[in-house]
C-alpha cells in the first residue's frame, strides 16, 4: 500500500480568521496544513515539522516577520511567501531582498496564492546545476528514480514506499548526486541548526532507506557513507 505524501505547508499569521480561511482552502487543495500565529513558535515548527513551503504575514504579535526571513535563510532553501497587508514597495524589496520568494498583498484570491505555492514548490525541487532534475523533475541513477514533483522514490518503477522523512534525506542527496554532504549539513537543511550535532537520527533513517531501496543493505550501490563525514549518492554514469 503506497503512501500518500502530500506537500506541507506551515502558515504564519496572528489573525484567526485569516488562518482559518487559507487552513481550509489548503486542506480543500490537498495540502497537508499547520498553522501558528507567532514567529517564535514558527521558527521551532520550522525545524520540528520541516514544511515543503511557509506562507509568512510580516505582522506579528512577538518579531517582524523580516527576522523570521533572516533566520530561516541563514540555514535553509524553503520557499517563503510573503502574505501582508503592507503594500509599500520598500516593504515588499526588505522582504525580497531578505530572501523571501515571493510576495502577495492582501487581500488576495485563492486562485492566484494556489498558484504562487505550486511555483515555489516547483523552483525548490529543481536544481538548476542539474539537467537531469530541472527537465524532468526526477533525477535516475541505476535502477533507482527519485520523482520530485510526486514525492515518491521508484527501484525497477515500483513504489519503495519510503516515509516522509526518509523521502527527504534521498531526495536532498539526489540534488547533489556525486558530492558529498556532511552529516552537519544534512542535519541543518533537513531539520534547522536547533537539531544539534548528532547523526543518530541520520543513521537511523538511513538504514530503514537502505533497506527499502538498495538490493544488498550492506554493500550499498545507491547511497554510500562517507565514514566519519556524511553520505553521497551514486552519479549516474554519462
Amino acid at each position: 500500500m503506497s503512501i500518500v505524501l502530500r506537500d506541507k505547508i506551515l502558515i504564519v499569521e496572528d489573525d484567526p480568521g485569516i488562518g482559518k480561511f487559507l487552513k481550509a482552502n489548503l486542506t480543500a487543495n490537498s495540502y497537508d496544513v499547520v498553522i501558528t500565529e507567532t514567529a517564535k513558535s514558527a521558527l521551532a515548527m520550522i525545524s520540528s515539522h520541516c514544511p515543503d513551503c511557509i506562507l509568512l504575514d510580516l505582522g506579528l504579535p512577538d518579531l517582524d516577520g523580516n527576522q523570521v526571513i533572516q533566520n530561516v535563510r541563514g540555514w535553509t532553501k524553503i520557499p517563503i511567501i510573503v502574505i501582508s497587508a503592507r503594500s509599500n514597495e520598500d516593504d515588499k524589496a526588505r522582504a525580497l531582498d531578505l530572501g523571501a520568494d515571493d510576495y502577495l498583498t492582501k487581500p488576495f484570491g485563492t486562485v492566484e496564492l494556489l498558484a504562487r505555492i505550486r511555483a515555489a514548490l516547483r523552483h525548490t525541487r529543481t536544481n538548476l546545476e542539474n539537467d537531469e532534475i530541472a527537465m524532468s523533475g526526477c533525477y535516475r541513477v541505476g535502477k533507482l528514480r527519485i520523482d520530485y514533483r510526486k514525492h515518491r522514490v521508484y527501484l525497477d518503477d515500483v513504489d519503495t514506499n519510503l516515509t516522509p522523512n526518509e523521502f527527504k534525506i534521498v531526495a536532498l542527496l539526489g540534488k547533489h548526486a556525486g558530492q558529498v554532504l556532511t552529516y552537519k549539513q544534512m542535519l541543518c537543511e533537513l531539520w534547522g541548526p536547533s537539531v544539534g550535532s548528532d547523526n543518530k537520527i541520520l543513521r537511523v533513517h538511513m538504514a530503514n532507506i537502505r533497506r527499502k531501496i538498495e538490493p544488498n543493505p550492506d554493500e550499498p550501490i545507491y547511497i554510500f557513507t562517507e565514514v566519519g563525514v556524511g553520505y553521497r549518492m551514486a552519479e549516474e554514469e554519462k
